[in-house]
């Protein structure tokens, strides 16, 4: 059977673990790109990132955040591990999620919270862990950010720096793409959404090219806040990872085509 998976492949060599995930469960999938970024404040950035001592931690909520930081660090890569990376993890470096978790790695930095899964989770345990009288924690985000955890945070006191480093569009080939799939493909047997966003950019054109087909898609959701997105837009939900993880994702989409 076939899946489609409105996210963006893995960049470089190695097998995208989502296309491993669902081949494991003989299902066929598709990786199609939902959204195109702009990277944004890089100069601020930097300038924060070799600026330690002026806060509190890092929070990481996103890859697209991470590479905005790795972006910084390409041409400062000995300066970064001769003063701040160390001063970085005397501190706490928070992520959601493995994946935000294992670019942070490549940085050098020590990651906490990569099984919390949401910002809303996560925001919990900095509540948890974190101090009111610290520095600001450092956050570097996109532009379509929700305000859950920023708010979670300043309403318990925990002081908060945000700074918009990417912003956040409709990839430009999505509306082709799609069409394109439908045409060789047919509806899939099942579509994973991967974001909010995704679910504003995509379902218009999902509903067009389905048709009277819509209803026998089975619609799958990375993680709780994807799917209170879709079922906003009145989709039916069939099923939501347990964890934001190739692997979870898969594990739902089996079972709920069988």
């Amino acid at each position: 059977m076939n899946v489609l998976l409105l996210k963006e492949p893995r960049d470089g060599d190695q097998p995208d673990p989502y296309i491993q995930e669902m081949a494991s469960r003989d299902l066929k999938a598709t990786l199609l790109p939902v959204l195109s970024f702009k990277f944004v404040s890089l100069n601020t950035l930097s300038e924060k990132l070799f600026q330690p001592e002026k806060h509190g931690g890092l929070i990481f909520t996103s890859p697209r955040a991470v590479e905005a930081v790795k972006m910084c660090l390409d041409e400062k890569r000995e300066e970064w591990e001769r003063t701040a990376k160390n001063k970085w993890n005397s501190k706490s470096v928070y992520v959601v999620g493995k994946a935000t978790g294992t670019l942070v790695r490549r940085l050098g930095l020590n990651p906490l919270g990569e099984d919390t899964g949401t910002a809303e989770v996560l925001s919990r345990v900095i509540i948890e862990r974190e101090d009111t009288n610290i520095s600001p924690l450092f956050f570097p985000c996109g532009s379509i950010k929700r305000e859950v955890l920023p708010m979670a945070l300043r309403e318990n006191g925990v002081p908060l720096e945000t700074l918009t480093v990417y912003q956040t569009a409709e990839h430009p080939d999505l509306g082709k793409n799609l069409t394109d799939y439908f045409a060789a493909q047919g509806p899939p047997a099942s579509v994973a959404f991967f974001s909010p966003s995704g679910v504003n950019f995509c379902l218009q054109v999902l509903r067009k090219l389905a048709g009277e087909r819509l209803t026998q898609i089975k619609f799958a959701a990375i993680g709780p806040t994807t799917r209170d997105a879709m079922r906003a837009e009145g989709l039916s939900v069939c099923c939501t990872a347990e964890k934001p993880t190739a692997q979870h994702l898969a594990e739902a989409i089996s079972k709920a085509l069988k």
